[in-house]
């Protein structure tokens, strides 16, 4: 059974509320789960202590049993000082897309072409 710890989402239309939660991959993401580990309460300001708010006792054993956290997880825990600062490189990131791409080309060409004559 592959273990995550993720974010199950609360709340009502556009307020939303989070609980983080250990639970089975395949289960739904509102889903069933083993434990309620913690809250995540987005509309807060980001240095409020009441953001985020985490068990990490039962986190740590719920990581030592296997568990994966998510991407988002990941990054609370780097912040709360639970796990080691990974380094990310998003490669996509600074790359242009199809159409952008091609504008770029066709903008040097034109800026190219009064300088040759």
């Amino acid at each position: 059974m592959s273990m995550k710890i993720r974010l199950a989402r609360g709340g009502s239309k556009k307020r939303p509320f989070y609980s983080i939660v250990a639970t089975d991959s395949r289960m739904p993401r509102d889903g069933r789960f083993l434990e309620k580990l913690g809250t995540y309460n987005p509309l807060l300001a980001k240095d409020d202590e009441k953001r985020v708010v985490m068990n990490l006792e039962r986190v740590q054993y719920w990581l030592g049993q296997g568990a994966q956290p998510t991407d988002r997880i990941a990054r609370m825990l780097e912040a709360a000082g639970a796990r080691p600062k990974t380094a990310r490189a998003n490669l996509k990131s600074g790359t242009p897309g199809k159409a952008m791409a091609e504008r770029a080309a066709k903008k040097a060409a034109r800026a190219a072409e009064p300088a040759a004559e």
